[in-house]
């Protein structure tokens, strides 16, 4: 029995982001018509411990059937060192047998799914003339949101915020070969909102560094930093003003901060969940019912994103001869 390993650079180089913003597309519509499954993910969080380790399982149903667990480190001071603050692996079985087929680099597909899933929220719910882009952080989900953000719309302007203004000149250098609007840093976070119609949080934000009174009408926010209850990116002020989607409800219900501590605040009720992207694109739910409307993605991750994307991304390196099989 042999199976499959991809390396970080291997997966980046089979998973480009407009094929893994098919993908996604064909994961969160699997997930909303029943023909994908997953549990809450399981979170270990010890008490000494510098970083928490999640395991994320999930099943799709198709020819072939296949099984998938992420079991993924997330080390916030990594980015210190130079290193991803997601560390961990992505394994595939088949659905078939239960062999195991492949393991993959986790902070690789992590990475370019979490963007692609941004990518189909924004494609479905921003303006289609949205342009005016707004990225607050620096770090690699910011430079995989800039390449997501500029699949889905035409952009014609990107300024960056982050912590440090250094980090965010940093990023604009390095970026603007590769795309052709122009990258603008800002030293603070109200700067780079100002007039965007399109926005990405992608922070390590405890507390909101967004405010309602900073975003235009008709913009489309991508939430994507916050993970856990007790943190989140915008204030309750902002969650309340805009129309919620979410990647799944359960998740987020349990999950995300942005929207518990604005039902906490009492400035929403449970029902502010418009919908899951699955259902708008299922077309079970509506997405933007106006050019006004200020619309929200809080995403959060989901275990059938990770499986997707691994099973594509198996499928082609097996035909592509990608890869080192191991004896296992």
């Amino acid at each position: 029995m042999k199976i499959l390993v991809l390396n970080n650079r291997e997966v980046a180089e089979l998973l480009p982001m407009k094929e893994c913003i098919a993908v996604m597309r064909e994961a969160l519509s699997a997930l909303a018509s029943g023909n994908a499954q997953q549990p809450l993910r399981t979170i270990m969080r010890p008490a000494d411990a510098k970083g928490v380790m999640g395991l994320m399982p999930a099943f799709m149903v198709g020819d072939p059937a296949a099984f998938g667990l992420k079991a993924i480190c997330v080390f916030p001071g990594n980015p210190a060192q130079g290193k991803d603050a997601h560390q961990g692996a992505v394994l595939l079985f088949s659905g078939e047998t239960g062999e195991l087929l492949a393991m993959m680099n986790a902070s690789a597909i992590t990475a370019i799914r979490t963007a692609a899933v941004s990518g189909v929220a924004a494609d479905l719910l921003a303006r289609v003339d949205a342009c005016n882009l707004a990225i607050l952080g620096s770090g690699v989900q910011a430079r995989s949101h800039l390449e997501a953000m500029s699949q889905v719309r035409s952009l014609r302007r990107c300024r960056i915020a982050s912590r440090h203004f250094e980090h965010a000149k940093s990023f604009a250098k390095e970026m603007r070969p590769e795309f052709s609007f122009p990258l603008e840093p800002v030293e603070t976070v109200e700067e780079a909102l100002e007039g965007a119609d399109l926005i990405v949080t992608a922070t390590s934000a405890v507390e909101p560094i967004v405010r309602r009174e900073w975003i235009s009408t008709g913009a489309h926010l991508n939430l994507v930093g916050s993970s856990t209850p007790k943190t989140r990116e915008v204030d309750s002020e902002t969650v309340a003003a805009a129309s919620l989607f979410v990647d799944r409800r359960e998740s987020t219900i349990n999950e995300a901060g942005d929207y518990l501590l604005a039902l906490r605040d009492g400035l929403i009720g449970p029902d502010h969940i418009r919908a899951e992207i699955g259902e708008v694109l299922e077309g079970d739910k509506p997405g933007r019912t106006s050019l006004e409307e200020i619309t929200l993605f809080k995403s959060l991750g989901l275990a059938i994103e990770d499986l997707f994307a691994a099973e594509y991304t198996f499928r082609k390196a097996r035909a592509q001869q990608v890869g080192s099989w191991v004896s296992f």
